[in-house]
């Protein structure tokens, strides 16, 4: 997810309407500048940035004729190009790209296309290809999270993150978390209450056959310091430099025929609650905690033997909970600062067997979420398991270790 809307790219040059607007301009004020900017007159302006996350895994049982070693895995996760510009003083353009098959040879293929409207604190519109309004994790990206493995080791993907590319066969409903649609949001009462309302395709074919829309909202009030985000985006952790902060958020997702076949269709409802707790102690350091909730219910249809004969648009049904707690030491040590962290994470299928995932590692920050380098622990059967929500899963509990670098400009 590009944030050089954070940077020097994306200052609002929005008139001073009234004391609230000011006030509320104020809340998005950037934390960083990074990248690089082109002015091309006083309201034009175009900028390029650049980020990358490449990652060593090793999985027990998951290599050798027998199955018994660890595998080695050495992964390019992420490699992404940010294009942003201003056209006028209240139109930008977004433009990123990634490899979003880097696993399997890597193909450049379009993030984000965004055509934005940005008019006033509390209104704004986007229209293209964007993140679909969901809980903080999604929010994040990979990029702007407190933890490397949020995603590959975290709970179960919404509707537009469950493919990796997108197709019009039944089997997709956007790719990385984006998808093609427009999004209206905002912030009232000084920033503190952030909305984003969204209309989506989702599904495309198969199980959707009347092209019903994706509905898409999320909603957070910030109870202490305001984040400081640009658009409806988020971060996992501020290192600090935002303050103290305590956001509280919900999110749904909705479909009608937005899981299943084509013959057995099902209607897709997704509700998560997230919060961010973030408190800068007396000696400087840092204790930040991530949590979320998610219920996934998908009704009227997709019986379990549809599900267990695969095929068609499968998506998560039951709950499921992440949470994570890290420290962040105030001492440097050569470059960089030390933040051991935690983290559980737990999904309970209402079509599959439980599953779960126990995390402990520390982060070693040298410029944010610039530069970072990070080592953990995991042990749980969520990593044999995954995404399989059929009545048959099954796996060990095993270990892994992880061995993660993070670069962004």
């Amino acid at each position: 997810m590009s944030k050089l809307t954070q940077c020097a790219v994306n200052r609002r040059y929005l008139k001073p309407l009234s004391l609230l607007a000011l006030t509320a301009v104020s809340a998005y004020t950037p934390l960083a500048e990074a990248g690089a900017t082109f002015k091309i007159d006083e309201t034009k302006w175009l900028s390029i940035g650049v980020g990358l996350r490449t990652s060593f895994r090793a999985i027990e049982d998951s290599a050798g004729a027998s199955g018994d070693k660890y595998s080695n895995d050495f992964n390019l996760d992420n490699i992404r190009l940010y294009l942003n510009g201003q056209i006028h003083e209240y139109i930008k353009v977004e433009f990123n790209t990634d490899c979003q098959t880097c696993s399997d040879g890597g193909e450049v293929r379009v993030l984000d296309a965004i055509g934005k409207f940005e008019l006033h604190p509390m209104f704004n519109v986007w229209a293209g290809r964007m993140l679909v309004p969901a809980e903080r994790r999604e929010m994040n990206g990979p990029f702007y999270s407190a933890v490397y493995n949020i995603f590959s080791s975290g709970t179960p993907f919404e509707p537009a993150d469950s493919s990796l590319t997108i197709k019009s066969d039944g089997t997709s409903a956007g790719s990385f978390g984006r998808d093609d649609g427009a999004t209206i949001w905002g912030a009232f009462f000084a920033g503190r209450l952030q909305y984003a309302v969204g209309f989506f395709r989702g599904l495309r074919d198969g199980a959707n056959v009347d092209d019903n829309i994706l509905y898409a909202q999320r909603v957070a009030y910030n109870f202490w310091e305001v984040e400081k985000n640009p658009g409806y985006y988020t971060s996992g952790t501020y290192y600090g430099k935002g303050g103290d902060i305590l956001t509280v958020a919900v999110s749904n997702q909705y479909q009608e025929d937005g899981a299943g076949t084509k013959a057995d269709a099902g209607d897709f409802r997704g509700t998560t609650v997230d919060f961010l707790l973030e408190k800068v102690l007396a000696n400087d350091g840092v204790l930040t905690f991530n949590g979320e909730y998610k219920n996934y219910q998908v009704s009227s249809g997709f019986s379990q033997a549809s599900r267990d004969a695969g095929g068609g648009f499968q998506i998560f049904d039951g709950d499921a909970y992440d949470v994570s707690g890290m420290y962040l030491f105030p001492q440097k040590l050569w470059i960089g600062q030390v933040q051991p962290f935690v983290r559980y994470v737990n999904v309970k299928p209402d079509t599959s067997s439980n599953r779960d995932v126990y995390e402990a590692g520390v982060n070693y920050v040298i410029d944010g979420h610039n530069a970072r380098v990070s080592m953990s622990w995991q042990y749980g059967d969520l990593l044999t398991k995954g995404q399989d929500f059929t009545s048959t899963a099954s796996g060990d509990e095993v270990n892994a270790i992880n061995l993660n670098f993070q670069w962004q400009i």
